[in-house]
């Protein structure tokens, strides 16, 4: 296993728990530190982090430097993500071993991500925030407090990289940390944290429970048509409105690799619901027509 590590209080903190347990649980483990080249002095940040991590004991330890656009459409924050999380996918395997990543995502940071995602009204998927396994990722410290995680760091006696953009209040999420939560904790009292991270767990149990539907009542209602797949409208129809579209968005994302919106997977469905011989709709990728008593999906 690998942890990345930014230098940061909350990766270094899941540094310095992973350096003390994974030896004693018959683990190894070592650690992946990403420069993003963003800001001044980033090599040397990066640096940094591996040799505190080489001090911990954490072997292997490798420094992976990538390109950020911070013109990216979606937003440097994005952008950088997507960066991170491919030198991730890099280093799994065969160049160091590793067939895990840990993060060092908090409750804080739980929380942090439900009401970006509320504020997006992006649904379910988005509020039920990150989970504590997902694939080759872990998140050991996701329910334990941001406050407790930094303590960690100063009773090891170890100084973290403060990063300057954690409290800069163009991004999003810094707003969120610094203004938005404590100003709800504040007007409604105490344990808000805690709610928004309960909250995201139901939800995503919720989501999983309901995708889990989505698929097996595709297999019985989805078929291959010459021009693409075809998804019989009678089984759409018998189904509640939130599990029709999450069978559109299965079978589209499945088929063509294509995430659909919600007004995306609504404009599909009119063609059921609202059926009075319109001539398709055109989705990103795709064409979507009525055929009898099939909707089809075909790239365009």
């Amino acid at each position: 296993m690998l942890v990345a590590l930014s230098g940061g209080p909350d990766s270094l903190a899941l540094a310095i728990a992973t350096a003390f347990e994974a030896p004693r649980n018959g683990f190894l483990a070592g650690a992946v530190v990403v420069d993003h080249d963003l800001q001044a002095g980033s090599a040397a940040v990066a640096e940094s982090a591996a040799a505190q991590a080489r001090e911990l004991g954490l072997d292997p330890v490798v420094v992976v430097r990538v390109r950020v656009d911070p013109a990216s459409p979606d937003g440097p924050e994005a952008a950088a993500r997507a960066a991170r999380y491919a030198a991730f996918d890099e280093v799994l395997g065969a160049p160091t071993g590793a067939t895990r990543i840990l993060l060092g995502h908090t409750l804080d940071d739980q929380a942090e991500t439900v009401l970006l995602g509320l504020a997006r009204g992006s649904g379910p998927s988005s509020l039920s925030g990150m989970a504590a396994v997902n694939g080759a990722f872990v998140r050991p410290l996701l329910g334990i407090r941001r406050q407790t995680v930094h303590q960690s760091v100063d009773d090891a006696g170890l100084v973290p990289w403060r990063d300057p953009q954690n409290l800069d209040p163009a991004y999003k999420r810094v707003r969120v940390r610094e203004t938005v939560l404590p100003l709800l904790e504040s007007e409604l009292g105490p344990g808000i944290t805690e709610a928004l991270a309960r909250t995201a767990d139901q939800l995503r149990e919720d989501d999983q429970a309901l995708d889990a539907l989505a698929a097996e009542w595709a297999a019985e209602i989805v078929e291959h048509a010459e021009a693409g797949i075809a998804v019989d409208v009678h089984g759409l129809r018998a189904n509640p409105p939130a599990l029709a579209q999450r069978i559109v968005r299965f079978v589209v994302a499945s088929e063509f690799g294509v995430n659909l919106s919600r007004s995306q997977t609504l404009a599909a469905l009119r063609l059921v619901t609202e059926w009075r011989g319109q001539l398709g709709v055109d989705l990103p990728g795709i064409r979507v027509t009525r055929a009898g008593a099939q909707l089809v999906f075909a790239r365009r």
